[in-house]
């Protein structure tokens, strides 16, 4: 049965976990050997964390990294190991130390604290040490790492699994600043190792890095994060991964308007002929993003009807004139493909002026989510 046309579903996320699993093999056979980190934060991007994960550790996952203890907590379900990517608070350091949770440690007064509570609950922490590269968000400034690093390997009760940074701008091919990055990322693992101090891992590439810079996925590379293209998001040079989701909704009330008629809150709209307009049963609060407004289309029957005036919180009114037979009922595909036309998270993005992990993030928890999986 079709989920949308249940009384109530006024508006479905549908997740493709057949896509998922393909993307998802396709990048651990691009970066092999390293190993593959699947970056679940935020509710999968919206998604859905526990049926996108279960899809990735069956295609090659060998760990879960989030951005924080709540979402590593109920990851630890699947048996993988689960890291925390960011950092983690003080009084979050008992619950991640009794988790077992690969916890990040930011600077020295973060890995005191951990081996302390180690000690604590005779435990021993598996921990990776976050070092700023470039990105003047969190971790350890690159020049002071290896000072600190030796410093902070001497400390009880924790096991250096992995040395990681990030990378600011991935997206953009041929970045010397990224360039700049993986060259200092791999004089200090040198360093390091001449100090007698070595990891297991040692990882920066996410999307954009894995894409647009191989070498990020080369030694003394040997891990990678893969977040938004699992979902078949994100730069040019991941080609052949497919676009995992479809927004839809319906069509509420089909009328014909008289020129001169304005549109939506503002008036910004003011029909100029007499017009068939559809109301559509999505709107901000389910994730259409007010740039839509008097720009974006919708498809309905397979065709694109310009949005019209300014999408309001439930409702977003749509140009029927090329689909004169369009009915109240009919399906509305706000992203994905419908016929012969498609509409992509990145159309949305570009409109939007904004990158697709907006765009995802942003699909209200109200929205119901439908997973598509012939292997399920």
């Amino acid at each position: 049965m079709n989920l949308i046309h249940q009384p109530g579903n006024r508006v479905v996320l549908e997740v493709d976990l057949d896509k998922v699993r393909r993307n998802f093999r396709k990048i651990c056979a691009f970066v092999a050997p390293s190993r593959v980190t699947a970056v679940l934060k935020a509710n999968a991007y919206g998604l859905g964390v526990m049926e996108v994960a279960r899809v990735c550790k069956e295609s090659g996952a060998d760990s879960f990294g989030v951005a924080d203890l709540n979402e590593a907590v109920e990851l630890r379900a699947l048996g993988l190991p689960v890291m925390v990517l960011g950092n983690i608070l003080p009084d979050e350091i008992p619950a991640g130390v009794e988790a077992g949770i690969i916890l990040p440690v930011n600077d020295f007064e973060d890995a005191r604290r951990i081996s302390v509570e180690a000690e604590r609950q005779h435990a021993s922490v598996r921990c990776q040490i976050l070092v700023d590269s470039g990105m003047g968000r969190l971790g350890m400034l690159i020049r002071d790492a290896l000072r600190e690093i030796r410093r902070i390997v001497e400390l009880p009760h924790l096991e250096w699994i992995g040395i990681y940074s990030h990378f600011p701008v991935a997206d953009e091919l041929e970045s010397e600043y990224t360039q700049e990055q993986i060259r200092s990322l791999q004089l200090l693992v040198d360093d390091l190792e001449a100090a007698g101090i070595f990891f297991r891992d040692v990882h920066a590439a996410g999307s954009d890095g894995i894409g647009n810079y191989p070498q990020a996925c080369r030694i003394p590379f040997n891990r990678v994060r893969p977040g938004l293209s699992i979902y078949g998001c994100g730069g040019s040079a991941r080609s052949g991964l497919e676009e995992v989701v479809s927004l839809k909704s319906r069509l509420v009330l089909v009328r014909k308007l008289p020129a001169g008629s304005f549109i939506g809150y503002g008036r910004t709209h003011c029909l100029k002929q007499d017009t068939l307009v559809g109301t559509v049963a999505a709107g901000y609060a389910d994730g259409l993003p007010l740039a839509l407004s008097n720009r974006g289309h919708l498809l309905v029957r397979g065709r694109q009807c310009p949005v019209l005036g300014r999408v309001s919180m439930d409702y977003t009114t749509v140009d029927l004139g090329a689909v004169p037979e369009a009915g109240c009922g009919d399906e509305v595909v706000c992203i994905g493909r419908q016929g012969g036309e498609i509409i992509s998270i990145r159309d949305w993005a570009v409109i939007k002026n904004t990158h697709a992990h907006d765009i995802l993030c942003a699909i209200s928890p109200r929205v119901k989510r439908v997973y598509k999986d012939d292997n399920g």
